[in-house]
């Protein structure tokens, strides 16, 4: 994304979260700076970075942070879902009220969210995703309806799979915070760990970033951009299944997955 958009001609300014990735970044000419969702003073810094290079303007702000944690819900603690959306949903929250005001002063702006087919879909063992990610899209439904005439658009972002490093974070997570050995699920959680530690891809129709970035490049360039970008056939597919079959026979597709 970063890169496309730098092409394109945009000041783009990449953040992440680890100093060791900021300075890859800068490495490749990005102006890059430190930013971790979970901390206030974090976001702080970074938005205040941002405008002291822009002289106090931004067109838009792009929320794609964020991370899987996998595991049935009965086995995910509170700590570990709130540490969920600390990350996925309360830093995006507070991050985007820092950018409102000088969006409002300016007259203009867009706020581009990266959902994704997990925001409008459940499936087992993804409960901790889903349940940000839902919260995500009523969160920005809200806030484009209360941002109407103000110049902002809202937009979200629904992504399939897309060739990331998502799932090697997700495993990660996985390991660190689920109790495998006594779980009711181990044996699904066996199943589960084969294909998250297998390399490349392994659900069809997986994107590369580029799939993303089109849709993103239009919600930064239309008059009117759309308030749903849908990205990979999976997303395209399920958003149709879902207004079509009852609840139960989509249950029966959605375990066999």
């Amino acid at each position: 994304m970063a890169e496309g958009l730098k092409k394109r001609g945009y000041q783009v300014f990449a953040t992440a979260r680890q100093e060791d990735d900021v300075e890859k970044l800068r490495r490749q000419n990005f102006n890059s700076l430190q930013l971790n969702l979970d901390d206030s003073d974090s976001i702080s810094r970074a938005v205040d970075g941002v405008l002291e290079k822009t002289g106090g303007e931004l067109y838009a702000l792009f929320n794609n942070g964020g991370y899987g944690q996998l595991g049935a819900l009965e086995d995910v603690s509170r700590e570990t879902l709130r540490a969920q959306f600390e990350t996925n949903l309360f830093g995006c929250h507070e991050l985007t009220r820092r950018i409102i005001p000088v969006m409002r002063k300016q007259g203009y702006g867009r706020i581009i969210q990266n959902s994704s087919l997990l925001g409008f879909v459940a499936l087992p063992y993804r409960g901790s995703y889903n349940a940000t990610k839902f919260a995500m899209e009523g969160w920005t439904d809200t806030l484009r309806l209360e941002l109407h005439n103000s110049g902002i658009y809202v937009s979200l972002i629904q992504p399939g799979p897309i060739l990331t490093r998502f799932r090697v974070n997700a495993y990660a997570m996985f390991k660190k915070n689920i109790d495998l050995e006594n779980s009711a699920h181990r044996s699904a959680y066996e199943d589960l760990e084969r294909k998250l530690a297998k390399e490349g891809t392994v659900v069809p129709f997986t994107l590369g970033p580029g799939a993303v970035l089109k849709k993103v490049i239009h919600a930064l360039e239309s008059r009117h951009p759309k308030p749903r970008y849908r990205v990979t056939a999976p997303t395209h597919l399920f958003s149709y299944l879902k207004r079509l079959l009852p609840v139960r026979v989509l249950d029966a597709v959605l375990r066999r997955i």
